[in-house]
């Protein structure tokens, strides 16, 4: 329960934030609207798989924390930092999410299952440095998100 309150204590502080920020100048042509200053999505879809990778390189921290190694499944994340069981679940809406293990560390990749203007794919790994491909899946190579 106290983590349920910290989560949405946290959205709510996130949020006050966000409404005070001037990210306008950020906007693609798409209409969509820049979550917070530095926002680097192009459209809801891409801010959702962005936030949901933010939220599983936090959650490896608390693991590697806790054990000395990460993970080698989105399952074993269930209850480190906010990560929640319905989130190990690799169907995201429009995006397909792959984990994979590496030696001393992870991938994550999300790959949309259709590339246009508004669903680029992402790759971040233990470095936590986010790079991004406008029409191929996205791996370490990639250019960093910008």
């Amino acid at each position: 329960m106290r983590m349920a309150a910290a989560i949405v204590l946290a959205l709510a502080i996130w949020t006050a934030a966000a409404a005070q920020q001037d990210p306008v100048s950020t906007a693609s042509t798409s209409g969509y609207q820049p979550k917070f200053a530095g926002d680097k999505a192009r459209s809801n879809a891409e801010a959702a798989a962005l936030g949901y990778m933010r939220t599983v390189v936090a959650a490896e921290k608390v693991y590697k924390k806790k054990r000395g190694s990460y993970t080698s499944s989105l399952s074993a994340l269930v209850g480190n930092g906010s990560f929640t069981k319905r989130m190990a679940q690799t169907d995201r809406g429009d995006y397909t999410v792959s984990m994979k293990s590496k030696a001393q560390g992870y991938a994550l990749t999300l790959t949309p299952k259709q590339f246009d203007a508004e669903h680029r794919a992402f790759y971040v790994d233990e470095t936590g440095v986010f790079r991004a491909e406008d029409d191929k899946p996205a791996t370490s190579s990639s250019p960093v998100l910008k």
